[in-house]
């Protein structure tokens, strides 16, 4: 690297994970003081955690102690209890106070992500008194976009704008450019919940109050973009019917890796021998007519991919705030009558594709071809409608009993939609097939 170029601290990261172990721990050691700090905590845990253990007392203090706190309280988080507790009693007494105040909330409230290094300043300031505040510790912030006015029991009462204060008079007193409006997120908020806060009113940084309204922390955009991004894989891969993997793919054993799939897989295959039980149970009907098992693949594949649909909107539409639990039944209505559209698209098309093949001889479906066709377009029709209630309905009773929607997987919708499927199918293939095939 020239000594003459200033690299990002997230592109040195992302240049040293390119290089083998050894070389990479040395190039990073290397690597100016004053940059390893930032490079370190875009370093991922593995790297971390091998760094902490490799370097001498001093180094891992010296780095520790410069890290914010919100980076270190994520590092701690993913390492054993024993490298926790080395890496805390390397603190000053200072940092240890953070690091355990912090490292005091549960693990997924806003409380961790937050940094108790910020600019407060108090109502009865002046401006020039808030400036040379700016100047003393400003270098130790992680944000100056924002000032928090707090009274004199630490309470949250106002914040401003680091632009409202220059432009204000020197003499003017904090409180005279006061609102009194601000918008703070409660410490003990999950930090899911804590998304929306920062997409609805569009801001780099929130205040962290306590039930009390005492102002403890802030949380920065960088810290909920981390987060958005951790919750959208999580909601990714239970959706993919599995559970949601502690570590990224590359850093995931084969072991866990086959932990977290196969409780998944297990519970579709038993769900899946229900299709097998159902059609055991009509097996006189498909011996005297073998035809209809011929679109059960084509039957309930359509139900399931309708299923499938639906639940991927309505979940999306539920982590956006696009639909919340009391539009269930708008959600009902549309679902039922874009089912049964979708339905009969398909039901037109498996009708003309049966009636071409028996006209041009491609196949022979009997002299009761008509009445078949009927079957599987009518069966179409239900079955997709069925699907797309089944599918949009699901995550409204998983958010009804707290339980996370993403868990209504593709995979199992579609199990669902099988099983039930087949009764549909061959329940009106009964209705239209009685006397004749039946």
């Amino acid at each position: 690297m020239a000594e003459n170029v200033v690299f990002n601290p997230a592109d040195v990261a992302e240049m040293l994970s390119e290089l083998p172990s050894k070389e990479r721990l040395m190039t990073f050691l290397k690597l100016p003081k004053n940059q390893k700090t930032e490079v370190f905590a875009h370093m991922d845990s593995d790297f971390q955690e091998e760094t902490i253990r490799s370097i001498g007392n001093h180094e891992v203090a010296e780095l520790l102690n410069a890290m914010t706190p919100d980076d270190r309280t994520q590092l701690l988080e993913d390492f054993p209890d024993e490298l926790i507790k080395y890496s805390i009693n390397l603190l000053k007494p200072e940092e240890r106070k953070v690091a355990m105040e912090l490292l005091g909330y549960p693990p997924d409230s806003i409380a961790r992500l937050m940094t108790p290094y910020y600019i407060q300043v108090k109502k009865y300031w002046t401006v020039k008194h808030c400036l040379q505040h700016i100047k003393k510790i400003g270098r130790k912030v992680e944000t100056m976009n924002f000032l928090y006015v707090v009274d004199e029991h630490q309470k949250l009462i106002d914040d401003i704008t680091i632009g409202t204060l220059l432009l204000a008079d020197e003499e003017q007193k904090i409180s005279e450019i006061c609102d009194n409006h601000f918008v703070a997120i409660p410490t003990m908020t999950p930090k899911e919940d804590a998304v929306e806060y920062f997409e609805k009113y569009d801001r780099s940084a929130l205040p962290i109050v306590t039930e009390t309204g005492v102002l403890v922390g802030i949380v920065t955009i960088d810290d909920i973009v981390d987060q958005i991004e951790q919750q959208n894989t999580e909601d990714i891969q239970k959706f993919g019917g599995l559970e949601a993997l502690d570590l990224p793919y590359t850093q995931t054993s084969w072991t866990e890796m086959i932990k977290k799939r196969a409780t998944w897989l297990i519970i579709l295959f038993v769900s899946e021998m229900l299709t097998a039980s159902a059609m055991g149970y009509y097996d006189r009907e498909i011996q005297k007519a073998v035809v209809l098992a011929l679109f059960v693949p084509l039957i309930i594949s359509s139900g399931g991919n309708s299923g499938s649909q639906a639940a991927t909107l309505i979940i999306r539409a539920m982590a956006l705030r696009e639909v919340t639990l009391k539009d269930w039944w708008y959600v009902m209505r549309k679902e039922i009558v874009s089912g049964f559209f979708l339905g009969a698209i398909l039901g037109v098309i498996g009708f003309v594709r049966i009636m071409i093949w028996q006209k041009t001889g491609l196949f022979n479906y009997g002299e009761h071809w008509v009445l078949v066709s009927l079957s599987v377009a009518c069966s179409l029709i239900l079955i997709v409608m069925w699907g797309a209630l089944s599918g949009s309905m699901i995550p409204f009773v998983l958010k009804a009993f707290n339980l996370d929607p993403a868990t209504s997987s593709a995979p199992f919708v579609a199990t669902l939609v099988d099983v039930t499927g087949l009764v549909i199918y061959f329940t009106i293939a009964g209705m239209f097939l009685s006397g004749t095939l039946l």
